[in-house]
């Protein structure tokens, strides 16, 4: 499966045309849990929302609990070989970018899920 997207909008709208977007939510709040962070997800959210709150996470943990965002990329499992495609400008830049890395994975996840069970 290759995903070609260049934001996390892009992937937003491939999980809601393929209708596995509440399923996404539901595994991204999972692996959170795996990893104890707490991502308290509302039932109604839009994928903007979801996005921002995944966002807002990242950066919180980036620089606040790096040790928990190391252990949330490896529960996750994004691949080392694509953090060294991440352009390093800001914190917030860099985080958008982890954000849309989580998503992809995890939207491989439920895909893969989805398609062969």
């Amino acid at each position: 499966m290759k995903l070609n997207v260049d934001n996390s909008e892009q992937l937003m709208q491939v999980a809601i045309g393929d209708s596995l977007f509440d399923k996404l939510k539901h595994q991204v709040e999972k692996d959170f849990v795996l990893a104890n962070i707490p991502l308290q997800i509302p039932e109604i959210l839009d994928h903007s929302d979801f996005i921002a709150l995944i966002r807002e996470k990242v950066y919180y943990l980036m620089m606040e609990h790096f040790a928990e965002y190391l252990n949330l990329m490896y529960i996750i499992d994004i691949p080392e070989s694509a953090f060294h495609n991440i352009e390093i400008t800001d914190t917030v830049d860099v985080a958008d970018q982890i954000t849309l890395l989580i998503l992809k994975r995890e939207y491989k996840k439920v895909w893969y899920r989805n398609r062969y069970q």
